[in-house]
């Protein structure tokens, strides 16, 4: 398992909001879409039970213009 292993959405939605990122409107089906105002970035995240797959959260700091140890640890640059 790799660093990006394990997360819930709960723990996703976190650290985005400790990134500066806040809700902005739902997408198709279960996705949610953040928005950092500040950057003008966003990122669309799933919002259903369990774990979200790897593959899916290492997409999230490349949307959102965050290096992976910042959203990693929850922290700015």
């Amino acid at each position: 398992m790799g660093r990006f292993a394990g997360f819930r959405y709960r723990q996703v939605m976190q650290r985005l909001t400790a990134l500066g990122f806040v809700f902005s409107r739902h997408a198709a089906g279960s996705h949610e879409i953040w928005l950092n105002t500040s950057t003008g970035r966003y990122t669309t995240i799933p919002n259903r039970p369990g774990d979200i797959p790897e593959g899916e959260l290492c997409a999230f700091p490349r949307q959102a213009g965050v290096s992976q140890e910042a959203f990693l640890e929850g922290r700015a640059r």
